[in-house]
């Protein structure tokens, strides 16, 4: 438990006919009891989870303000399951994790599937069972979307439209999220920002 516990996973596509994958698959090392927003619960006994994440969804969240409170905590939306491709996506990831928990390899660590259950079969239990336990994976972006219309916040410098002497460095000025972690992003975003401020500030002595 000293790691976070995902050892492998897969990047793939709900349907062939797509150009990029659009799910990623986890396998983490304990069987879930509960996940919430502060933590994890495993089973009492061993297994493991196949976690479906959804890469590239319809579904658009927005960040506003709540009041003139400047510390008050802002209204957040996440807009999840926005269309009916993303609930597709879902229950397509569902149904390849199952294949995968099957596989001869696999059937001797698999002596039974907890959740959903193997009475939950039709595409309508599986759309349920998404919408009742479906949640965040931890890797919000785009609410400081960068560009130049009337919804983005930062320039292809990361500066703050209309605010001097203020930008924004981190997985927030995605203007759509990356279909993977964003770790890896969020540090080239930072490494460029820190190249973009020494560039300006040697410029800036220059003239």
């Amino acid at each position: 438990m000293a790691v976070n516990g995902i050892q492998s996973g897969i990047f793939t596509r709900s349907d062939p006919r797509l150009e990029r994958p659009d799910i990623q698959i986890n396998l983490l090392e304990w069987s879930t009891l509960e996940r919430s927003k502060d933590r994890v619960t495993p089973h009492p006994f061993p297994g493991f989870t196949l976690g479906p994440v959804h890469l590239a969804p319809d579904g658009r969240g927005t960040v506003r303000l709540a009041s003139a409170d400047p510390l008050a905590a802002p209204e957040i939306t996440f807009g999840f399951l926005g269309s009916d491709y993303d609930m597709r996506a879902m229950i397509s990831a569902i149904k390849l994790a199952r294949e995968i928990a099957d596989q001869p390899a696999m059937r001797s660590y698999a002596v039974a599937e907890i959740m959903p259950g193997q009475h939950v079969l039709s595409d309508d239990e599986l759309e349920n069972f998404v919408r009742q336990t479906g949640v965040t994976n931890h890797h919000p972006s785009s609410s400081c979307a960068m560009g130049t219309s009337s919804n983005t916040v930062v320039d292809s410098r990361l500066r703050v439209h209309g605010v001097g002497g203020l930008r924004v460095a981190d997985a927030s000025i995605m203007p759509s999220v990356v279909a993977g972690n964003t770790n890896a992003p969020s540090i080239m975003i930072g490494e460029k920002a820190a190249a973009m401020i020494l560039e300006d500030i040697e410029r800036d002595r220059a003239t």
